[in-house]
């Protein structure tokens, strides 16, 4: 392959007649190499192209020791085929990676704060900016400055230079690949920025529509800021519409009302949960009392309508109301159950042994400290079984 491979050549390059210069498998997988290609593959942040070798779609593109392999879904093709580019993926990435370049551009000349990684993802994007941190007044102005020159609608273009010429040129870049040999790519957005890169751009910043910053995360002493443009950029925009639609139809309010009227909704919430736990102690202590009120030693209940939860504040209280008595508790349904089996101070210390019985004869599994042995259960029919098991263990006293 030359060069200048298609995808270099014509970044509007859709479709191409070209043949099949060699072939293998990945990992199992089929791949070709190609004489040409449209296909970008995967490299300087940007993700591969997708598309169809010969009708057979395409699942990666890699460069791999100077080729470029084309993985595919199915055998691969022999002799001449027509290799055809998903667009709607490609010029999404011209308008994302574009964006970055501005995005860049514009932060480290206009802010003084300069790249340091980037990472083009399936929603949205992100920079990794050289500054601890970014104030929402500082993303207004940013976003304010990049719409500017969004709007100016600066050209685009891409070229090859020697390396003599780019020694005296004034070019961003991060470093040139180790043993790079050859001439070096470069993209300019005009008036604006000039870089080394590789990847697949728009021609003119106009097409990146527009750009909206969506927020930061921290991350070691520097700033991750989160970006999408152009039609990724509608979309996000038209899925948060709809589900504000849904929201206010739910609740009831405009969008103005929605945060308040949820935030009192939530702290009604905590309330209620606050009030169930409460009774659910309640519940337990007042099970318990009359779980000790009763005869024997092994104490034995079930309730179909609790959870585990349940069983252990009753355990608990139990042991503190009476060290000496054991109980076997169990709730839900005969498969899809639980249990609990506490000893006070006073129970037997073999606990463990005679719970991991218990468990396997309810068909479940479990484990425990400090006088609990708690578990699941898919054999609660047999719960009665399981208290004379431990009647007969000797934690009967």
């Amino acid at each position: 392959m030359s060069e200048t491979p298609a995808y270099e050549r014509d970044s509007r390059l859709t479709r191409l007649d070209t043949e099949v210069v060699g072939a293998g498998e990945d990992d199992g997988r089929p791949f070709v190499v190609l004489a040409d290609t449209v296909l970008y593959p995967e490299g300087g942040g940007q993700p591969c192209d997708r598309g169809t070798v010969g009708g057979i779609p395409v699942v990666d593109v890699q460069k791999w020791e100077g080729e470029i392999r084309h993985v595919l879904a199915g055998p691969a093709p022999s002799d001449r085929v027509t290799v055809e580019l998903d667009w709607q993926r490609r010029f999404d990435h011209m308008q994302q990676h574009t964006a970055q370049h501005l995005l860049t551009a514009v932060a480290d000349q206009r802010f003084g704060w300069s790249t340091t990684a980037f990472h083009l993802g399936d929603r949205v994007s992100d920079i990794e900016l050289d500054t601890p941190s970014l104030g929402a007044e500082d993303l207004t102005e940013l976003e304010e400055a990049v719409a500017a020159e969004i709007r100016s609608a600066h050209p685009v273009t891409a070229r090859r230079v020697s390396q003599e010429e780019f020694a005296d040129m004034p070019v961003r870049t991060r470093g040139l690949p180790e043993g790079h040999t050859g001439s070096i790519r470069l993209v300019e957005i005009h008036g604006i920025d000039l870089s080394t890169c590789g990847g697949t751009h728009c021609s003119s910043t106009a097409e990146l529509e527009a750009l909206k910053l969506l927020g930061t995360e921290a991350m070691r002493g520097r700033v991750r800021l989160f970006f999408a443009a152009g039609r990724r950029m509608r979309v996000l925009y038209a899925a948060h519409h709809d589900r504000m639609a849904e929201l206010r139809s739910l609740l009831g309010a405009s969008d103005e009302d929605l945060v308040g009227l949820l935030s009192a909704r939530l702290a009604q919430g905590k309330d209620a949960e606050r009030t169930v736990r409460d009774l659910k102690q309640e519940l337990a202590v007042s099970a318990a009392a009359a779980l000790v009120a009763g005869p024997g030693h092994v104490l034995a209940e079930h309730w179909p309508s609790r959870d585990l939860t349940f069983l252990q504040g009753v355990a608990r209280e139990v042991a503190r109301l009476d060290p000496e008595r054991v109980v076997l508790l169990t709730c839900g349904e005969e498969k899809d159950g639980a249990f609990v089996i506490g000893a006070g101070e006073l129970g037997d210390a073999d606990l463990k042994a005679v719970g991991q019985r218990v468990a396997d004869l309810l068909g479940g599994r479990g484990g425990g400290s400090k006088g609990i042995f708690q578990g699941k259960g898919t054999r609660l029919s047999r719960r009665e079984s399981a208290a004379d098991l431990i009647r007969g263990h000797g934690l009967s006293g």
